[in-house]
């Protein structure tokens, strides 16, 4: 048995980040897609929020663990990957800020704009998921687009200045969560700065198949939605 079983759903870019991570980490992992499993007595038994991705690994308080920084950050932590997670208080203090601003300003905007064409439900209060028209609908995923270019800025004009990644010469477990977000950007064509589409062919280059493998999952998911 496996010392990280990782309960995931291939299509989705917050599990891509951990799929890249322990394949970069060359962690001993398992994965199980848990596709229309998350709401099942079995599941929520180990993780009542019913998401994915989900490790289970000895040592856990409660056995199982969600959130894909949480997870980087916790395997970084038990396997001294300091290289993916500096020590330094400075450093790891960036990385951390880098991806709370991901997940707390940037990435509801690309959840916004992305999943409608994904198919995917957005959450109770949304536009999405009022009873506005279509007009309205169409308009909120326009805005949530228009909005994405300032933040994504931020990345690059703050967390990479001076330097390729967010983690300095090498990428580090918020790059994997940056660089993971931006492949839903796809579905929608959105127009990538210049130094974003030099970014994530960086990320790509420098991981190697650790990325391009699991990265294929969520880019065929992409083709075929836009195909459809």
């Amino acid at each position: 048995m496996a010392a990280h079983t990782l309960n995931i759903l291939t299509p989705s870019v917050n599990n891509l980040t951990v799929r890249i991570f322990v394949r970069a980490a060359g962690l001993d992992f398992e994965e199980v897609d848990v596709w229309g499993k998350t709401t099942e007595p079995e599941y929520l038994a180990k993780y009542p929020a019913h998401l994915t991705p989900m490790l289970e690994a000895d040592g856990l308080p409660h056995g199982t663990l969600g959130e894909s920084c949480a997870i980087m950050a916790y395997l970084c932590n038990k396997h001294g990957l300091d290289r993916f997670y500096p020590t330094d208080p400075g450093r790891r203090a960036m990385t951390d800020n880098a991806m709370f601003y991901l997940i707390g300003t940037f990435y509801p905007l690309v959840a916004r704009a992305t999943y409608p064409t994904l198919g995917f439900a957005q959450y109770p209060g949304e536009v999405a998921t009022s009873e506005a028209s279509d007009e309205l609908k169409a308009q909120a995923q326009r805005d949530a687009e228009a909005a994405l270019a300032d933040p994504l800025d931020v990345f690059h004009s703050y967390f990479m200045r001076d330097s390729p990644f967010i983690g300095g010469d090498e990428p580090s477990i918020a790059d994997m969560r940056l660089a993971a977000t931006l492949e839903f950007l796809r579905a929608i064509d959105y127009d990538f700065p210049e130094w974003a589409e030099d970014y994530m062919q960086r990320m790509e280059s420098t991981l190697g198949e650790a990325y391009s493998e699991p990265a294929g999952d969520v880019r065929g998911f992409v083709a075929s939605v836009k195909g459809g």
